[in-house]
């Protein structure tokens, strides 16, 4: 009887989780479209701006400016890690935090000394439970970046790498700002809805990036570009509009880590779902049985006291 009643727990226990993972999957499930329509939505400015960048660094007559500019010997050098703010998408921040500790010990062995910035309550957990320095955090924005988020980002970023690694040590500059000589960014990439990779990327100093497709472009294009005249000159234009260049590419590696959450944790709530219907399955099985030898063993007595009954009587 105990066990009949612990079984028909489990059940019950089980189904509640069900629902509850259920419920977790077709939330997933619902946004999951409108994360990879916002990253859809965000290629055409990319793209344009990578073409406006690199008309200007054809146009350009000095091409020194500091986010283009490789330092000799770098030191100290930022890593933006990018998480989710929940749990419950299977091994999303498992991936791409065994990618960023790769990076770390790639820099290392490079002379080199990281420094971790992160975005996402997981990853800040991660780091902290490690009693590892985090320089700087972001949270609640996970699963719907704004531009305004990956600006702050950016911003931030952008102004360490400025300032350089020109001070001794772990410790800020005169100006409070923890200089840096390299940028680099950890996320997770959107190919599928079965396929997220983690990718690690460097961002400053950049090269712009574009596709065969926008190369094509470049080149047929190449020929018109001493029509056109830039004013302010091409150098201001192209050191205003790179810093914004390093914010359009966080705010896609954010999109894109947002979709890839989202499709985890379908998948992982899909397969609790369906381990939870396993569950009720076989602990209905073992309860029904349970039940089963229950009601044999109560017959089994009532047909043993009539025997016995009908004997006292036959000796009488």
């Amino acid at each position: 009887m105990a066990q009949l009643r612990e079984l028909r727990q489990k059940v019950k226990s089980t189904k509640a989780i069900g629902k509850i993972t259920k419920a977790q999957e077709l939330i997933a499930t619902s946004r999951i479209g409108k994360a990879q329509a916002r990253v859809q939505a965000s290629r055409p400015y990319a793209e344009e701006i990578t073409n406006v960048l690199s008309a200007l660094a054809g146009a350009a007559s000095n091409l020194d400016d500091p986010m283009l500019t490789e330092r000799e010997n770098p030191g100290r050098v930022a890593v933006l890690v990018v998480t989710s703010d929940s749990g419950q998408c299977g091994g999303y921040n498992t991936n791409v935090l065994r990618a960023t500790e790769e990076l770390l010990s790639l820099l290392r062995e490079q002379g080199k000394t990281p420094v971790v910035y992160v975005t996402g309550v997981k990853g800040l957990g991660y780091y902290r439970f490690r009693n590892r320095e985090i320089v700087r955090h972001w949270t609640g924005f996970s699963q719907r970046p704004r531009y305004t988020d990956a600006a702050e980002v950016g911003s931030t970023l952008v102004e360490s790498f400025l300032s350089g690694a020109d001070d001794d040590g772990d410790n800020p500059g005169s100006d409070g700002v923890l200089g840096v000589d390299e940028l680099h960014i950890v996320y997770t990439e959107f190919r599928s809805m079965l396929s997220q990779t983690p990718v690690a990327k460097r961002i400053a100093p950049l090269e712009v990036e574009y596709s065969e497709e926008q190369e094509e472009e470049q080149q047929t294009s190449s020929d018109l570009s001493s029509a056109y005249e830039f004013e302010p000159s091409a150098e201001k234009l192209l050191g205003a509009l790179l810093p914004k260049y390093i914010n359009t590419r966080i705010f896609s590696a954010l999109l894109e880590s947002a979709a890839s959450e989202l499709a985890a944790r379908r998948t992982a709530m899909k397969a609790a779902s369906d381990n939870a219907n396993d569950l009720v399955n076989t602990y209905t099985r073992l309860a029904n049985q349970a039940r089963q030898a229950q009601i044999t063993q109560e017959i089994s007595e009532i047909v043993g006291g009539a025997n016995a009954l009908a004997a006292v009587g036959s000796d009488d």
